[in-house]
């Protein structure tokens, strides 16, 4: 996995990574999104395209959200690799650590 989704997505899902990732490897989970390490091409598409700044290279990944990079292989150790997201349902739950998480406001 090069690519990660950070804490900044979490309650805020803009989705605009999903429209430009040409091998539909992100994933919608209730409050994040994830990127699928073994579907991902390392492309880079994603990441000028987060409102949020929340897409990093892995080696780029500020050190508060380093643990962001065990959520997502964590994540996907347990889902799997779908095959496509746009061929699946939004996943029904986050990982512990994001679901632990503060609920973010619009305000917040």
């Amino acid at each position: 996995m090069t690519y990660v989704i950070a804490q900044p997505c979490i309650d805020v899902k803009d989705k605009a990574c999903i429209e430009e990732c040409p091998v539909d490897c992100i994933y919608e989970g209730p409050r994040k999104m994830y990127i699928q390490p073994d579907e991902c091409v390392d492309c880079g598409a994603c990441e000028p395209v987060c409102p949020v700044e929340a897409v990093f290279y892995q080696d780029d990944l500020p050190a508060d959200w380093a643990d962001y990079l065990g959520v997502e292989r964590d994540f996907f150790a347990t889902v799997g690799a779908p095959g496509g997201a746009s061929s699946q349902p939004p996943l029904e739950t986050d990982h512990p650590a994001v679901a632990g998480e503060p609920q973010r406001t619009a305000s917040s």
